[in-house]
């Protein structure tokens, strides 16, 4: 399989998409005028109901403060990339790399911020002229756009500057001619975007939920899932459509003048590599941030527009977002001894698959995250309008989709993986048939996986249904709905190690094109220089082996984490 083979792809969040158009559809039966909407919802009083002895309120600001921590570990983990050693002629390169993607990302901001003022403009005609919503409201909404607008951005800048940071120190590292550290570095950077991304999301919500008046609150979850969704949309589209307009480029090169895909003498290299990060860095980033986010909204809205009794309402909304909160402290766990084992196997080994701390992490954060579903709900909800066999139904439910987390990837990788025997048909294919037979063989593969994909989640759903059929009817209208949105908040419940595994991608392409351009194997007394400064002898043809492998395992995880 060719170090390109399994490239980008994306799906939009239609499960939060038909929890939005559901809730839609709710407002109109439920409100009094035509134009009722999120903006006139209200949060109930969050402290009038008590959990472990304390008012809710007070239980969400304990979580605020551990999204905070969430944020410092994601810091902190760049700042520990960053400080990593790394040769100058290495550093140029992911500087130039950087310098290029900045000009893309300024770019488009400016292209986000003449696409705001439509919106913005829509936003006053909608709410303020059509639905006679207070200008105030109106303001508000507005605001909130640009906070929703202002996150999406953010954290994928946070994301490609990590990322060409990684690169280099992955290229370095790999000079050792051990494989462990062309997997940490990437996993680490991958971890903090992840981190940093979720925990800055519920910062966010957190806020509005305990700062902001109950009466406004509705204004400013639709103002900032409008933005996010805005910031989200363009980034996303954008960067996929760059990153292949640049790799086309550079293979045409390659093709034309028959030169190697990184060799420093292709001038679409640097334009690749900043393709990989718009593509596979930005655009998933924003796209995370946005989906985790329109499904937090979403749920909320459903919870106060299907469910008529005040006090289930407040139990339901502190219920999920102390399952937010308890995610993030699972994925860090998860991280933290998977690192460890992963050290302790593979930190001397000479050579290894590097799939495997990458499966190992997924599956271990989902069990963690499983076991943590049922604890938080016996604790927090062992009875719903007395109905004591609710909480264990809801976690099911969201079970449903933390396990489709773990058990899609695998699914992905039986027909991505540099081990899989449909890769090794694709491979024979061009070798026997040359590139119809390889086209063709590609397409029966991925429509093979299509299938499987389609197959396991419609199962979960199935599920989700008959669980929810189950007595969630008791306390709220269409409880199937609010299922298909729980089974939404599970597919993200892993939201940190599924951006991981996804931006592991683009580092690992970037080191190997990192290595290539920066020429470090002819450069003069490069092995005295490095044993000078560094302490160690430079091993070239493993640092090749090891950042070719290492690559071909980010494209299996980009390829696994899209559908998530």
């Amino acid at each position: 399989m060719t170090r390109k083979a399994v490239k980008r792809g994306g799906n939009s969040p239609w499960l939060a998409r038909l929890m939005a158009i559901a809730t839609g559809i709710l407002l109109m039966l439920a409100g009094s005028t035509a134009f009722a909407s999120e903006a006139e919802l209200k949060l109930p009083d969050l402290s009038s109901v008590s959990f472990l002895g304390m008012p809710g309120s007070t239980l969400l600001w304990i979580g605020f403060f551990i999204c905070l921590g969430g944020m410092l570990f994601g810091l902190v983990q760049f700042m520990q990339i960053r400080n990593l050693p790394v040769h100058k002629a290495m550093l140029e390169i992911s500087e130039l790399i950087y310098e290029t993607c900045k000009t893309y990302l300024i770019t488009q901001g400016k292209f986000i911020a003449i696409l705001w003022a439509f919106i913005a403009a829509i936003i006053v005609i909608y709410f303020g002229v059509l639905g006679h919503t207070p200008v105030f409201q109106v303001i508000i909404i507005v605001l909130f756009s640009i906070v929703g607008i202002l996150g999406s951005y953010a954290v994928a800048w946070f994301g490609i500057r990590i990322n060409t940071y990684a690169n280099s120190r992955t290229a370095f590292a790999a000079l050792k001619g051990k494989p462990y550290p062309t997997n940490a570095i990437p996993l680490k950077s991958g971890m903090s975007i992840g981190m940093l991304l979720i925990s800055v999301e519920l910062v966010i919500m957190l806020f509005i939920m305990l700062v902001i008046p109950g009466d406004y609150a509705g204004p400013c979850f639709i103002g900032f899932a409008i933005g996010e969704s805005l910031g989200a949309a363009a980034l996303r589209i954008a960067g996929g459509i760059f990153t292949k307009i640049a790799d086309i480029g550079s293979d045409l090169m390659k093709i034309v003048f028959k030169i190697k895909e990184d060799d420093a003498r292709n001038p679409g290299v640097i334009a690749d590599c900043t393709g990989d990060n718009a593509g596979d860095s930005v655009g998933p980033t924003a796209d995370g941030f946005e989906t985790y986010g329109v499904t937090g909204v979403a749920l909320i809205t459903f919870i106060l527009l299907a469910v008529s009794i005040a006090t289930v309402q407040i139990q339901l909304l502190i219920w999920i977002f102390v399952m937010r909160v308890g995610m993030i402290l699972t994925s860090a766990i998860s991280y933290g001894i998977n690192t460890i084992i992963a050290k302790s196997m593979y930190g001397k080994a000479e050579k290894f698959n590097f799939e495997n701390p990458l499966t190992s992490l997924v599956w271990l954060t989902s069990f963690l995250s499983v076991a943590m579903t049922y604890i938080l709900s016996a604790v927090l909800v062992p009875e719903l309008n007395g109905d004591t066999s609710l909480w264990w139904k809801l976690a099911t439910i969201i079970t449903c989709g933390t396990l489709a987390g773990a058990i899609i990837p695998e699914l992905v990788k039986v027909f991505t993986s540099t081990n899989s025997r449909h890769v090794r048909e694709v491979v024979a294919s061009s070798k026997e048939g040359g590139a119809s037979l390889n086209i063709l063989s590609g397409f029966v593969a991925g429509n093979f996986s299509a299938y499987w994909l389609g197959i396991a989640i419609i199962a979960l759903m199935a599920i989700a249904y008959a669980v929810s059929m189950a007595g969630l009817s008791s306390i709220m209208s269409a409880p199937a709905v609010f299922a298909f949105g729980l089974v939404a908040f599970g597919f993200l419940g892993m939201g940190p190690v599924t951006i991981a595994v996804d931006s592991y991608g683009p580092v690992t392409d970037n080191a190997q094109s990192v290595y290539e351009l920066s020429t470090i194997e002819t450069i003069p007394g490069i092995a005295d220089d490095i044993k000078k400064n560094f302490g160690f002898t430079p091993d070239f043809e493993r640092a090749k082996e090891h950042l070719e492998e290492n690559d071909g395992a980010g494209n299996t995880f980009k390829a696994t984490a899209k559908p998530v």
